[in-house]
This record gives C-alpha cells, sequence and structure tokens, in this order.
C-alpha cells in the first residue's frame, strides 16, 4: 500500500480496508488480519492500525471478538456501499460539477468520458 499526503495515515488505513470489502475481497466472517500483522506488513505504528480499526468498528464495517480478534460485519459491504455513495454526493459530485461548469462540459460530453475511461480500464485489467 502507497501512502498519500492528501489524508491522514489511519484515514487511508480505514479506506483500504472499506476497498477490500467492497471488491468482495474481504466478506462478512472473514478474519482480518491483526492489528500487529497489519502495521508490519504496512509498515505502520500498531496505534495507527488500532485507531484504523477503532474507525472502522464504529462505522459498523467489523466487528472485534474480544480475544480472538476484528472479523468483518454481516453487513460491511452494504453499509461500505451506502456511506461511499454518500460520500460521493457529498463531496466529489459538488467538485466535478464545478469543474465542468469551469471547462463547459456538458452531462453528455461527461457521459461519454466516463464510458471511455470506464472501457479503458476494463480492457487494461483484464
Amino acid at each position: 500500500m502507497q501512502f498519500t499526503t492528501t489524508s491522514s495515515i489511519y484515514e487511508q488505513i480505514v479506506d483500504y480496508v472499506a476497498v477490500r470489502i467492497l471488491k468482495k475481497e474481504w466478506t462478512g466472517g472473514d478474519r482480518l488480519p491483526s492489528v500487529r500483522d497489519l502495521s508490519v506488513r504496512l509498515e505502520v505504528n500498531p496505534n495507527t492500525v488500532q485507531r484504523s480499526y477503532s474507525r472502522l468498528q464504529d462505522q459498523g464495517l467489523i466487528v472485534n471478538q474480544r480475544g480472538v480478534g476484528y472479523f468483518v460485519a454481516d453487513n460491511a459491504f452494504d453499509r461500505a456501499r451506502t456511506s461511499r455513495r454518500d460520500r460521493f454526493e457529498r463531496i466529489e459530485i459538488p467538485r466535478i460539477s464545478r469543474e465542468m461548469n469551469l471547462l463547459n462540459i456538458d452531462i453528455e460530453a461527461m457521459g461519454a468520458m466516463v464510458r471511455a475511461y470506464r472501457s479503458g480500464t476494463e480492457e487494461s485489467t483484464q
């Protein structure tokens, strides 16, 4: 995982776990790496991973079974998708809309750009 400077490391770890859930790489009941294992894998302080896991637990995406570890919550996919869509509508849509207005891009042209992007990314992942 490559960290960026755009947000805190713990928030990027929260996003990392949420993306794994949304991609269905981790599903309800799956055990997450331990705090120590993930901190070693990501080369971060265990307290940072613990903070991320606490945030994910607050969001209802993971559950802690005391003495056993952290697990993906049964309804994590739906919660993650709802949360991510809400954030997309609140933050990304207004930002994209402002850019479209500045560049005089109408909705049809934007749709064509998105379709072209998606077809290009689908081909590169196959």
